[in-house]
């Protein structure tokens, strides 16, 4: 029987962090995004829309890029565009105005949307009235279903109450505050200094218009960060009754973020430290009635996203996790990337090409992958363990009509170590984290990923980010 002890033993737990801490995906898609390659492209997302197209009445899943931000926060790894003067990016509204008319052109019988999700950048870098005009744009294409999720990420340093009014008026439902650490010293080591009393104050605006599933992003790993800073920003998250909270793991890329190297690595926390910061959290969220999900959020037992957990309905897509199933996603706007019928595809990155696009009446599509092979068994597999912990053999092995351990023996026998180590159990019918696994899911989900095990593992090139 296999330790089911929720972690409360750090020492236990750095024992195991040195033993499994490595790089590795974070599996938002499978195949990852570092096999996305110009192979596809425009002519490939024109064929997954036409077939999209033909399956009437299924809902679709947005994400819209809004990548501007008035000042660098040097922990970000999003793919962001700096500029304080917001004159210089009132044109990108009308881009992607345009790109919704290419869009919607192409999916005359699928009009529907069971979630919407605006992210950056800083969604409300754009003016109240700016993201109005998007998103009358945007209904008068697609119509929300009646249970839809509306939600949008907001920095609470540049979010006004009218913002919130403007974004509930069009039936927002979700919010998600970027917070990272309350500790004034870590604040500015990150460029990003912002005070509790506007993040409660729009919390509480949220609230007014009946917002549900608020949540409250934080990050561990960060300069200057200690168990005791942190942990009273764990405390007062828990005091302002957020109904989730997400805490990531701090991903230093430097070689893929240039700005990340204005950072004093000397002030990071060690490994061992940024585990603990993780374990407390973990810790005191359990502790004050959170339910874990996934590998790092956390929400109260009669949110939404915990009840999706228990009834194993759970979804996970670029957006993060879910409780709204759609088949495909679409992205709208630089980088942005969409999920399409057994295809990912990426629109363009530089917002110049991206205009030029639009402005030529051309899809903005740079690059993506197709689902091959194994691919999309795997996919299933590899989804399953990161939203549920658990995956059942009879599940994978009914639906692709393959016997689940002699697919998988290659990859049960690298799962071993795991098992051996008290992070996963294997029985006749599923594979499984334990409570501590949980927190090494990445790594339980590395044993199913082909192009990781052919292609990336043991390399010397920095690829991912740590998977703790």
């Amino acid at each position: 029987m296999q330790n089911q002890q929720r972690p409360s033993d750090r020492r236990a737990t750095a024992e195991l962090l040195a033993r499994h801490d490595q790089a590795g995906p974070r599996y938002t898609s499978y195949p990852t995004a570092v096999e996305f390659s110009g192979a596809v492209g425009r002519a490939d997302y024109e064929v997954c829309l036409a077939a999209a197209n033909e399956a009437p009445g299924a809902p679709l899943s947005v994400y819209v890029h809004l990548p501007f931000c008035e000042e660098r926060c040097l922990f970000c790894g999003c793919h962001v565009i700096i500029s304080p003067d917001k004159d210089k990016a009132a044109p990108y509204v009308g881009l992607l105005k345009e790109e919704i008319n290419l869009v919607s052109e192409r999916l005359p019988e699928r009009r529907q949307i069971s979630q919407l999700h605006l992210g950056g950048g800083t969604p409300t870098y754009q003016s109240a009235a700016e993201l109005s005009n998007l998103l009358t744009h945007f209904f008068s294409k697609f119509q929300a279903t009646p249970d839809a999720e509306l939600a949008v990420e907001c920095d609470p340093r540049v979010t006004s109450e009218e913002q919130v009014d403007v974004l509930a008026s069009h039936g927002f439902n979700r919010i998600s505050f970027g917070v990272q650490d309350f500790t004034p010293s870590v604040q500015e080591a990150i460029h990003r200094v912002q005070s509790e009393k506007e993040t409660l104050e729009l919390i509480e605006r949220a609230r007014t218009h009946g917002f549900r599933g608020i949540n409250v992003d934080l990050i561990y790993g960060l300069p200057k960060q200690s168990l005791e800073t942190f942990e009273a920003t764990v405390e007062r998250v828990i005091e302002f009754g957020a109904d989730r909270a997400a805490v990531y793991s701090f991903a230093f890329v430097p070689w893929i973020r240039g700005h990340m190297k204005n950072l004093e690595e000397t002030d990071f926390p060690d490994r061992d430290l940024k585990f603990s910061l993780f374990a407390m959290a973990r810790e005191r969220f359990l502790a004050a009635g959170y339910v874990p999900i996934g590998m790092d959020h956390f929400a109260k037992p009669d949110d939404e996203l915990a009840i999706a957990l228990r009834e194993r309905r759970l979804r996970r897509n670029f957006q993060g996790y879910a409780v709204i199933p759609a088949e495909d996603v679409i992205g709208l706007g630089v980088s942005a990337i969409g999920d399409i019928r057994g295809s990912y595809v990426q629109n363009l990155k530089k917002l110049s090409d991206y205009g030029n696009s639009i402005r030529d009446g051309l899809l903005p599509i740079e690059r993506g992958v197709k689902l091959q092979g194994e691919d999309a068994m795997r996919r299933i597999l590899i989804h399953e363990l990161m939203c549920n912990n658990r995956v059942e053999k009879a599940f994978i092995a009914e639906r692709f009509g393959v016997d689940f351990d002699s697919t998988f023996a290659v990859d049960l026998e690298r799962l071993a170590p795991l098992v051996d180590s008290g992070l996963a159990q294997i029985d006749d019918q599923s594979i499984s984290a334990t409570p501590i696994g949980e927190m090494f899911i990445r790594n339980l989900a590395m044993c199913f990923d082909t192009y990781w095990r052919d292609k990336h593992e043991g390399q010397d090139r920095q690829t991912f980010s740590r998977t703790v």
